[in-house]
């Protein structure tokens, strides 16, 4: 019964964090006046609106957009992940590559950058912005190609590099992030509706910025490159001053926790959070929620229920296969082998984890388990240890994203 109160639990945050929701609840339209939060805009002052952006959660919020300006709309573009499209009307949807860029990626992010060039002052742009946007909506710079920035990509991700320090490099090698996007359709108003896929929310690393000035260098990101090895292609400075651009998160993990923590409630837990803004090795973060499990379980505590965001890295040492909410699952259960009969889930609440199609796993942790997880993790292998012995979170794309959910209970 636990593991399926732990999916459910999910699912409430996971509810949360749909993107068309988020977006209807912060732009209005009334009488011809769009509202943006706070922000009014006549829109009989602009001659056109266009729509462009990029990730995992785009799609469902570029529709809803749609469904508020219809026929005002004059054209759009936005990247998706493969699986993720919608039939639009006035904006086209281009799948591409993640989380390497691929060449579909570069196609859609010239057809974006020309949208944007061929703006005036008369012109509106909602930009929608959320994970996954990096990588699906890469621009290479002057000088770097496509293969170098794939290049790139790659070795960070196995190096185990923060999502800070991978946005960090790929402003600096692209053509359209890093506040570029708002430099090419300066001087139109732009309203850029953000979901959240960082810890912190900083508004310059979701999806790389494209519409944020960047407080990051080439300094900073030639000593990101150099930490971990990696050849330095050119780099790109970015732009470090404002353009007309509104910037609003719109969504993100906190807002999707405050879901969990009151569906942990009606089932009759009592909820903790442990924080939303968990970073770091996946395995050393397993062991710490571990700890904390032991210690209620020694206290003699039943029925708490330990919830934490963000999301972790996986520094890879094997050849094996899965992502970082299957391996926290399976650290997890082995370090709490001498402490049975707790529930272990971590789930990604875009329903992908690594080169997987997972979105996570859940387990219970015993004194006998029917197989040894410890050479499942020397390998990194925490998909097949799932896969063998059950436990999988299978949800297929959700069409957002907001990080990771994870949830000890006992």
């Amino acid at each position: 019964m636990s593991k399926f109160h732990a999916r459910a639990i999910f699912d409430a945050a996971l509810r949360e964090a749909d993107p068309a929701v988020a977006v209807r609840a912060y732009l209005r339209l009334h009488r011809g006046v769009l509202s943006a939060g706070a922000r009014r805009y006549r829109l009989s002052d602009f001659d056109s609106v266009r729509v462009v952006g990029a990730g995992k959660a785009t799609a469902r919020m570029a529709q809803a957009v749609e469904d508020l300006l219809g026929d005002r709309i004059s054209s759009g573009a936005i990247n998706v992940p493969d699986g993720a499209a919608l039939a639009l009307r006035r904006i086209r949807v281009n799948q591409a590559g993640h989380p390497v860029p691929d060449a579909r990626g570069v196609l859609g992010a010239r057809e974006v950058a020309a949208i944007a060039e061929g703006c005036g002052p008369r012109d509106l742009v909602i930009c929608l912005i959320s994970g996954g946007a990096s990588a699906l909506m890469p621009l290479p710079a002057p000088g770097v190609t496509l293969a170098a920035k794939q290049r790139v990509t790659r070795r960070l991700l196995a190096c185990g590099a923060t999502i800070h320090e991978m946005n960090t490099v790929r402003k600096h090698l692209s053509a359209i992030k890093g506040g570029r996007l708002a430099a090419l359709a300066h001087p139109a108003q732009i309203i850029a509706l953000i979901l959240s896929d960082v810890i912190g929310d900083n508004l310059e690393v979701v999806g790389s910025g494209p519409t944020v000035p960047d407080p990051t260098t080439c300094r900073d990101a030639a000593a990101i490159l150099r930490r971990y090895g990696v050849a330095a292609p050119g780099l790109l400075e970015t732009p470090k001053r404002a353009a007309n651009a509104h910037n609003a998160i719109v969504g993100s993990n906190r807002v999707s926790m405050e879901a969990a923590v009151k569906k942990a409630r009606e089932l009759g837990y009592r909820p903790m959070v442990l924080s939303t803004t968990v970073d770091g090795e996946t395995r050393d973060i397993a062991r710490m929620h571990a700890a904390i499990a032991r210690e209620a379980v020694a206290a003699g505590t039943r029925g708490l229920c330990f919830l934490s965001g963000g999301e972790t890295t996986v520094t890879l040492r094997g050849k094996g296969m899965g992502g970082r909410n299957q391996e926290f699952v399976l650290a997890a259960l082995d370090a709490l082998q001498d402490t049975p009969g707790v529930t272990i889930f971590s789930a990604g609440t875009d329903g992908i984890d690594g080169p997987t199609d997972a979105a996570g796993a859940v387990a219970v942790s015993s004194r006998r388990l029917v197989v040894d997880p410890r050479p499942f993790l020397e390998n990194n292998d925490s998909y097949h240890y799932f896969e063998q012995t059950g436990g999988l979170i299978q949800t297929g794309p959700t069409g957002t994203n907001v990080m990771d959910i994870r949830i000890l209970m006992n």
